[in-house]
């Protein structure tokens, strides 16, 4: 396709650009269509297997377990339903129960004792542990509601469970596991003991895990993406992909990602299903964009509807939000499929590819309701962890879209920084590679702002793994824009805020922040912009053997101050970057820039380090990049 020719099919934002298909010869054309002509003649028009109905089996304990379309089982009572349409069967005849090929009284039993049994914290302080991690991860996620909750709660303090009995020790595992987050989000630093707060509570919890061999539940996948996810707030990362790939995996055998009718499930039940699904779904989108790591499922696999109110609820509930969260964890799959997966891509294809990626985020944000757009004008005032968490998400879409580009121009400008430092950075490239660094840079210091005012209402999670992912990207970001562009008081300003709020995390005892803040401030000591004169500018990197500040008040402790009425968040537009993504060149640079990455998400800053500072890393740095 030439380039005039594409650009004319990007200057309507509403009629996304598309790649012209493969050219097919007239043998092949005629071939196909003397093949159509025969299917239609035969009436062989779509896969009678693929039809609505969707097949369970049954376990001997009466579990539930989905079979797939290719499953030969389904084909099986596929075809029986069919004869039974003119006769019927025996029930013995049955195929949907599960037989084992083994005694089950022979199967091995739980263990039969744990080394600690827990202390359980006061029931009205317990309710408060459930409320703090509600307000982080109990709008985004749904994985235990309220008065399922207290229910459970109750039933540990009356009793430690039979561990023969698995559900028993899966509801104990997840009452443990909830308190251990309402812990680590309250306390929100380091406490002095062998972890962060919550780390005894879970290590608990993992005594009354059930092994992956037993029989899967809808509690088992619950009990599951939790431990995956504070698996990961320990920067537990491989144990944390792994947990969450099973319970996304057990949810696929329980039929949670398919529309199943059960006349004996209740409603709020069903929507309960919907809700788990979908939150295993996102946290697995997200946990394997981090990783780096190819997406479980594709979209064209699911067809449980999406969350949705019960007539109880109010037009803006938990479900609201879990529902727009969810659309970004799946163009977060988008993004991998079409921007981070290994595959030969074009320029062109590549242009097309960010601006669809573009579009659905400029949809997305015109559709939220307006009760959960982030209000700029009360930066100073209460703000909801709610729209703190899905704005980050959303600003996050637009990073991972842009950031290869960027990192392909400055790792260009730092090569030839004497010369180049000063230098209009937009000067000799196409108004579409300039919009998307814009996209990415502006995308950062909205993360930013947004960060820096939940600090100061104490609404950042100190080890809240996606908080200190967020602010560590956009702080990256914002890092090179000041190493390789001319100075800019608006991205130096940010940049510093972006320091600030992870020296505050960092000094509240998250080492793994710490090492990414060090990294960052070396980073920009190597800028020649950087002004003593600063009131950031200070800041030394903390050393691994400093003490972490001890204090007993929640209040905020070591994060950044953001003056009232001081500063308004004007968020990035990408529809008005919209019709800047028209291709006039820069071939190379955009097959570079997306070309050259492995599957990782998270760079290798090695060689753009090495560059900035003007040698190799040291065995110290290395450590702190990989």
């Amino acid at each position: 396709m030439s380039s005039a020719k594409h650009r004319s099919s990007l200057r309507d934002p509403g009629n996304p650009p598309t790649t012209s298909p493969p050219a097919t010869s007239a043998a092949s054309v005629a071939a196909s269509s003397s093949i159509d002509g025969e299917n239609d003649a035969d009436g062989f028009d779509d896969n009678p297997l693929t039809d609505g109905l969707t097949h369970l089996v049954i376990t001997p304990s009466g579990q539930r377990h989905y079979l797939g379309n290719s499953s030969s089982t389904s084909f099986g009572l596929r075809l029986r339903s069919f004869f039974e349409t003119f006769r019927r069967f025996d029930q013995d005849l049955s195929i949907e129960v599960q037989y084992p090929t083994y005694n089950p009284a022979a199967w091995p039993k739980r263990r039969p004792s744990v080394a600690d049994v827990p202390k359980l914290p006061p029931r009205d302080f317990a309710k408060r542990l459930y409320d703090a991690q509600y307000t982080y991860i109990g709008t985004i996620f749904s994985f235990v509601e309220p008065d399922v909750f207290y229910k459970r709660l109750d039933k540990a303090y009356n009793q430690t469970p039979d561990l023969s009995d698995r559900e028993a020790c899966l509801e104990y595992c997840q009452v443990l596991v909830i308190l251990a987050y309402g812990q680590l989000y309250s306390v929100n630093q380091w406490d002095g003991h062998d972890g962060p707060p919550g780390f005894d509570y879970f290590m608990q919890a993992l005594q009354y895990l059930p092994d992956i061999h037993d029989e899967g539940s809808v509690l088992f996948v619950e009990v599951l993406s939790l431990v995956g996810y504070f698996m990961q707030n320990l920067n537990r990362r491989d144990a944390a992909f792994l947990y969450i790939g099973l319970a996304l995996r057990m949810a696929i055998s329980l039929g949670l990602h398919q529309e199943i009718v059960n006349p004996d499930m209740d409603e709020p039940t069903r929507e309960h299903q919907r809700r788990l699904w979908w939150s295993v779904y996102s946290m697995d989108r997200i946990l394997c964009a981090k990783s780096g790591n190819p997406i479980t499922i594709l979209d064209e696999d699911i067809g449980v509807l999406p969350p949705s109110r019960l007539p109880h609820e109010s037009e803006i509930c938990p479900a609201t939000v879990l529902l727009h969260y969810t659309e970004l964890s799946r163009i977060i799959g988008k993004i991998m499929k079409d921007i981070y997966r290994k595959s030969p891509k074009t320029g062109s294809s590549l242009v097309t590819s960010v601006y669809n990626i573009m579009t659905d985020l400029n949809n997305w944000r015109r559709d939220l309701p307006q009760a959960l757009q982030f209000d700029a004008s009360r930066l100073d005032r209460d703000i909801s962890r709610e729209s703190v968490s899905t704005f980050l998400h959303y600003y996050q879409c637009i990073n991972m879209t842009a950031r290869p580009l960027l990192f392909r121009v400055v790792q260009r400008r730092l090569a030839n920084l004497a010369s180049e430092k000063e230098k209009d950075w937009r000067s000799g490239l196409s108004t579409t590679t300039i919009a998307v660094i814009e996209a990415c840079v502006a995308a950062a210091r909205d993360s930013t702002t947004m960060m820096h005012a939940a600090a100061k209402q104490n609404l950042v999670a100190t080890y809240g793994f996606m908080d200190g992912e967020h602010i560590f990207s956009a702080a990256i970001v914002l890092v090179m824009a000041n190493l390789a562009f001319p100075h800019s008081d608006r991205d130096y300003a940010a940049m510093e805020k972006a320091l600030d709020v992870l020296r505050g995390m960092a000094e509240r005892g998250n080492g793994h922040i710490r090492a990414r803040h060090e990294l960052l401030i070396k980073l920009r000591g190597s800028s020649t912009n950087s002004s003593s004169n600063n009131t950031s500018a200070g800041i030394s990197p903390l050393s691994a053997s400093d003490p972490p500040p001890m204090t007993t008040s929640l209040p905020l402790v070591g994060m950044p101050v953001v003056e009232s009425g001081a500063e308004v968040l004007h968020p990035f537009d990408i529809g008005a970057a919209l019709p800047g993504l028209q291709y006039t060149g820069d071939v190379n640079l955009w097959e570079e820039g997306y070309g050259d990455l492995s599957a990782a998400v998270d760079f290798d800053w090695t060689s753009w380090t090495e560059a900035a500072q003007g040698s190799g890393p040291e065995a110290g740095e290395r450590s702190v990049i990989d």
